[in-house]
């Protein structure tokens, strides 16, 4: 074989060899990694990074945001803070989750919610509801301290409360002293100051489900407005309130029986004097209660009291005047619930207004 033929051979082979070495290193770097979890805790005021355009939950291998700078949260130590979520733990069952008690290992207290997989459409709803409702402070809104997700476990963390819930209270269910006319007319002032800082934020946030078993009371009898499973933003530019109605049975207003498919405040402010009539009378929305022998709604059984002028009678038959119940104040009270519950939407007085005329009630 001479040279010329000798080089080609040898070109040619040092060619393909070099081709095949080129195209396994281009195969093996488009082999496709394994994905890393990750975990990130954001501190108050700072802004997530996105999640890859995750949207669904089972995405999420892990990740916890706290608005409390001295609390730490991660699924380990929700876990373990509730014994893996014993039935033992449980304190409240809320609008879309359980609520359990837990003593994280810091030894901080606190009321964890697991909520249940159609809660919320998916992370980044999620994500978003959550960084809005954590940075809400007032004395009357229960804190949201963080929030934790892994997999398709979604947990809520806010402060714990010491005297539960107020519809404990109102039907002693655990054996727990009547309350005092002047303690639940301070709860009712709670109530309102509360709503009424929602209502009037830049967004206002409309709660969707005041209720008794959503009022939680401190060692202060304090008010507390917990449970924000429901609770939605509205934009003050749009004359249409994008977010559709929820509630309970007995606190939900007349307008959505007739179609309205729109949350707004003026909901929450009927929905609020239902529970100025059940915190006075002692009475379930829910049930029936006798007016002349037939059987009447409680709105229904209040409009027909106050119209007869009867409103002490109207007050729950465990108080006496030696409770502090002095009839002008009470009367008072009693026309304020009345304005919150009318059956025309626009004739209900705003939260602001209400707090101002509850002000005027001694305790």
């Amino acid at each position: 074989m001479d040279h010329a033929l000798q080089a080609l051979v040898a070109a040619t082979a040092s060619f393909f060899v070099v081709t095949l070495i080129f195209a396994f290193l281009v195969i093996l770097c488009r082999k496709p990694k394994k994905p890393t979890p990750t975990t990130s805790t954001q501190r108050p005021g700072r802004a997530h990074n996105p999640v890859n355009n995750m949207t669904e939950l089972s995405s999420v291998t892990d990740e916890s945001a706290s608005f409390d700078p001295n609390l730490r949260i991660s699924m380990q130590e929700l876990r373990k803070a509730t014994k893996d979520f014993s039935t033992d733990l449980i304190i409240g069952d809320g609008s879309f989750g359980l609520v359990y008690k837990a003593q994280l290992s810091s030894g901080d207290t606190v009321a964890i919610k697991k909520l249940d997989p159609d809660a919320f459409q998916g992370f980044r709803e999620f994500r978003a509801e959550m960084e809005t409702l954590g940075k809400l402070r007032h004395p009357n809104i229960v804190k949201i301290l963080g929030w934790c997700v892994s997999g398709n476990d979604r947990l809520l963390i806010y402060e714990f409360v010491q005297k539960g819930s107020l519809d404990q209270w109102l039907q002693q269910e655990q054996d727990v002293p009547t309350l005092s006319w002047g303690t639940r007319v301070k709860i009712v002032k709670g109530v309102a100051k509360g709503l009424s800082f929602l209502h009037n934020l830049e967004k206002p946030i409309v709660h969707r489900d005041i209720k008794a078993s959503n009022v939680l009371i401190d060692s202060d009898f304090e008010a507390h407005i917990a449970d924000f499973g429901l609770a939605r933003r509205i934009d003050t530019s749009n004359s249409h309130v994008s977010t559709q109605f929820a509630g309970t049975m007995g606190y939900m207003p007349p307008e959505y029986k007739e179609g309205l498919t729109a949350a707004t405040l003026e909901a929450d402010v009927y929905s609020f004097g239902i529970l100025m009539f059940e915190i006075a009378t002692g009475k379930r929305p829910n049930l029936p209660t006798l007016f002349d022998g037939k059987e009447v709604g409680l709105v229904q059984w209040a409009r027909k009291m106050l119209a007869q002028n009867q409103h002490m009678e109207m007050v729950d038959a465990s108080l006496s005047r030696e409770d502090g119940l002095i009839e002008p104040h009470v009367k008072q009270y009693f026309e304020i619930a009345g304005m919150c519950t009318s059956e025309i939407r626009k004739e209900r007085p705003a939260m602001a207004k209400i707090v101002e005329m509850l002000d005027q009630i001694p305790v």
